[in-house]
């Protein structure tokens, strides 16, 4: 084919008719699985592309977009997103990528199905093959938390991760300890490096060692943090203190510090971070890091929603301000 594709076109090398075309354009499930395989093929193959839709033709959908949707975390974002598309009577379309080919190649196709307002894409890596084709579908983008570096002209939400991991570890500090364990997040993420070098900042301010073994990468998930406290407590010399990344992962921590009878803050302090709102009814209450998640997500959605109107977004680097939650769960180092 030349020129501008056409439904119709699409529809005679397809063998089918036009209607039944427009039917899987349009997300319509009324269509056999293998004609409409053939169809999305061709739709693919010869790059098809809407015509372009005046603002009276939107489609009030918005597009969030994440790896996994099994953390509170993630509830969160959603909470923040929800509350701005609602006001703005918008729907929101939830999805998963879970980072397999397969799982993002699917959900292009459903995305090329029917028309979006924008795409939310929530600590994914954005493959240029993906920020490729939302270019070509006109689709507007935003990214919360991305994973890796920001692209030059797409808009990133975040929070000042690195002064976070800096004010969990000074408070600790101030209050008397000098051998602190990091369970830090995933190496890949941004944020996760972030708050690394926050906490190691910290430790060099106040010209305290940071020997490699207390820090110990996890996962995010209570899981990781259980085994990473493990590890840490058989040291000769543990911590007396640890800083985990996440408020899951703390929480796997003092799993673990109970089942070697350890008293939490007694023996040992612990500072998440995120202040997911079931910690502060952990016993006793998590010392944590408040990462403005929802407002995250609410001007993720307002940044989508001005890019959708025809507005220029010119700040595209934006970070909410975390802030030190002090609660019962760090008090000074036991008497040695």
């Amino acid at each position: 084919m030349t020129g501008r594709v056409t439904i119709s076109a699409i529809a005679e090398q397809a063998g089918v008719s036009v209607p039944t075309v427009s039917r899987v354009v349009n997300g319509r499930s009324d269509v056999a699985p293998d004609t409409r395989a053939r169809i999305e093929g061709l739709l693919r193959l010869h790059g098809y592309r809407r015509r372009t839709r005046r603002p009276t033709d939107r489609a009030r959908l918005l597009d969030l977009v994440f790896n996994d949707l099994d953390s509170p975390w993630a509830v969160e974002i959603i909470r923040g997103v929800e509350e701005i598309a609602h006001a703005a009577g918008v729907g929101t379309v939830l999805s998963a990528i879970h980072s397999r080919s397969s799982s993002v190649e699917q959900w292009m196709d459903n995305l090329r199905a029917r028309a979006s307002d924008g795409v939310i894409l929530v600590s994914s890596e954005l493959e240029p093959s993906m920020r490729a084709e939302l270019k070509r579908l006109e689709v507007p983008l935003a990214v919360v938390d991305p994973a890796g570096a920001a692209l030059a002209d797409v808009p990133t939400i975040g929070a000042t991760n690195w002064a976070g991991g800096l004010s969990a570890t000074e408070h600790l500090i101030s209050l008397g300890h000098t051998r602190i364990g990091l369970v830090a997040g995933p190496p890949r993420l941004m944020c996760s490096r972030a708050r690394l070098d926050g906490y190691r900042a910290a430790m060099e301010t106040a010209d305290l060692p940071v020997p490699d073994e207390l820090i110990v990468s996890g996962d995010f998930y209570h899981e990781s943090g259980f085994d990473a406290a493990n590890a840490l407590f058989d040291l000769d010399a543990p911590p007396t203190a640890v800083f985990a990344s996440s408020d899951q992962m703390a929480l796997g921590v003092a799993e673990a510090l109970r089942q070697r009878g350890l008293n939490v803050p007694g023996d040992v302090s612990i500072v998440g971070f995120d202040d997911l709102p079931a910690v502060r009814w952990f016993a006793p209450p998590l010392t944590t890091v408040r990462q403005p998640l929802a407002e995250m997500g609410k001007l993720a959605a307002r940044v989508i929603l001005r890019q959708a109107a025809g507005e220029q977004i010119e700040n595209l680097r934006m970070e909410l301000r975390t802030e030190l939650v002090v609660r019962a769960s760090t008090a000074p180092p036991p008497a040695r």
